[in-house]
């Protein structure tokens, strides 16, 4: 038996965590630079109002209806989405936590459905009262039937958040009412591709032989097709690591200052070497680059790739192999309008060959590397990094973040004050 915990409009839920007068209330959060719309509360769900939309389409919504609107701020929802982790974590021994709001649960050490149910309860009740983030779970089989159930926990309120397919009948109906384009696993060729074939729901997919879902599908077809049939076969952990990595933003204005657009692309540089070794792997070439707009009449463009002898997931390295390209071809008086970094040619971290012209000492590297890691994960992101790095008064003239909520977890001076 297994459980999917999913927070509720995550980033949104967040925000009223310390907003309580926002609760019922039309709350949207929106990208970088205040582009799209990234999360959206069940009433503005009910506006009509997609996910993804650019913001400025839908400013007569927001007057019209009151819309509260805040800036991405990822260092509060990160610091929440830990603090529920380590709940969860108390209730088994096999937490797998697929995003930033979702995780799965082992909980095969209970045979009995209504004791699964009300132990559901319990801890969606203890992360409510002590994280204040409403959650709904879904329980079954498999990873894909929990998915399945976890939605129709969220939308149903009869299922108090909690919904169970727990016997062939409840997996039946559960399929026979389910989309096949929301299937976990099945992306959008996927879908054109079994609307070809005549199937609209996940029950009209199971109803097809094994061999045709293989046929047509492929392995990961095939996976989702035993899934939907009740069978956990898929291992969050051994799921196909991302093989680029980026992490690029657009200024709300143009950047004349050298120094401020280093500090951002080393704040990106720095992002991406975390994400490998979060995922434990490597990289073999890095892409950096910085372009002016391209409305500009004259365009200039900052680009080159570099290609490491030994391959790495170190910051420092791969910093200061950034700032040697940024140096030598930045032009004096430019606007840049947006930068970014991509790693490429990624790897298991195990095994890696050292190039035998490589005089770096990677033992102490990784050691002051772990050293690094460790105190961030223990203070908080960034507490230790390596210069220059971006402070947040310069984040704040780079980026269109004016309706950003203080870091009320992460942050001394930014700590909610109550006057009594």
């Amino acid at each position: 038996m297994l459980a999917l915990v999913d927070c509720n409009n995550f980033f949104v839920s967040c925000e009223r965590v310390f907003r309580p007068d926002l609760r019922d209330k039309p709350v949207v959060v929106l990208s970088g630079n205040d582009g799209c719309v990234v999360a959206r509360s069940n009433e503005v769900k009910a506006l009509g109002i997609k996910m993804g939309v650019p913001f400025y389409q839908i400013k007569r919504e927001v007057e019209q209806y009151g819309i509260v609107h805040f800036s991405s701020n990822f260092a509060l929802y990160g610091d929440l989405s830990s603090r529920i982790m380590r709940i969860l974590s108390r209730y088994t021994d096999d937490l797998q936590q697929y995003s930033i709001d979702e995780a799965f649960l082992d909980l095969s050490y209970i045979n009995d459905v209504a004791e699964a149910k009300s132990l559901c309860q319990r801890i969606r009740s203890e992360i409510l009262r002590g994280i204040g983030v409403p959650v709904s779970i879904g329980i079954a089989s498999s990873k894909t039937l929990c998915k399945v159930a976890s939605h129709y926990a969220k939308r149903y309120p009869g299922y108090h958040g909690v919904c169970a397919i727990a016997n062939e009948e409840q997996r039946t109906k559960a399929l026979r009412l389910y989309p096949i384009d929301e299937v976990w696993g099945i992306g959008r060729q996927s879908t054109a591709k079994l609307r070809q074939a005549g199937i609209e729901t996940a029950l009209d997919f199971v109803n097809h032989s094994e061999v045709f879902a293989q046929n047509l599908l492929h392995k990961p077809g095939w996976m989702t097709w035993r899934e939907l049939n009740g069978e956990d076969c898929i291992d969050v952990h051994e799921l196909p690591e991302k093989q680029t990595i980026t992490c690029s933003r657009t200024f709300a204005h143009g950047v004349t200052d050298r120094n401020l657009l280093e500090q951002a692309m080393c704040h990106f540089c720095a992002n991406v070497a975390e994400k490998l070794r979060r995922q434990h792997s490597v990289c073999r070439q890095m892409i950096v680059f910085a372009h002016t707009s391209r409305f500009q009449e004259q365009q200039y463009i900052i680009q080159s790739t570099v290609t490491f002898g030994t391959m790495t997931a170190n910051t420092q390295e791969l910093t200061n192999s950034l700032l040697q390209v940024v140096r030598a071809q930045w032009r004096p008086n430019t606007p840049y309008k947006r930068a970014g970094v991509i790693v490429m040619g990624i790897a298991p971290e195990e095994g890696v060959q050292q190039s035998l012209f490589d005089t770096r000492n990677r033992t102490r590297d990784k050691q002051l590397q772990q050293a690094i890691d460790g105190i961030n994960k223990r203070t908080g992101k960034r507490t230790v990094g390596f210069a220059p790095s971006i402070e947040q008064a310069n984040a704040a003239a780079l980026y269109d973040i004016g309706a950003k909520s203080p870091a009320y977890t992460t942050r001394l001076e930014e700590v909610m004050r109550l006057k009594v």
